[in-house]
This record gives C-alpha cells, sequence and structure tokens, in this order.
C-alpha cells in the first residue's frame, strides 16, 4: 500500500480506487456521495485487497 494512495484515499477516495476497475470506482463514489467516512473506508478496503 502506498502512502500517497492512503492519503488520496482519504482526500478523494473515488480517486484513489482508479485503476481498481469500474464497479470498484462506482461503490465508491455512491458511497462517498452518502457520506465521506464510509467513502473513504470502503477506498481503503479496496486499496489494502492484494487483488
Amino acid at each position: 500500500m502506498n502512502i500517497w494512495r492512503v492519503i488520496l484515499s482519504i482526500i478523494f477516495p473515488p480517486l484513489a480506487v482508479l485503476d481498481k476497475g469500474c464497479g470498484s470506482l462506482v461503490i465508491v463514489f455512491i458511497l462517498t456521495l452518502c457520506g465521506w467516512v464510509p467513502g473513504v473506508i470502503a477506498a481503503l478496503i479496496i486499496i489494502n485487497n492484494p487483488k
């Protein structure tokens, strides 16, 4: 996990998961619209996923 990606996921979560696929991007974007904290948590979980 790159420190810059973690910082990016805290600032703007959908941008941090941009290379993980369209599904991840949509999920994180919707969660970010619902609230900033769920979007950050989802982005960190997706970034930490080894696949």
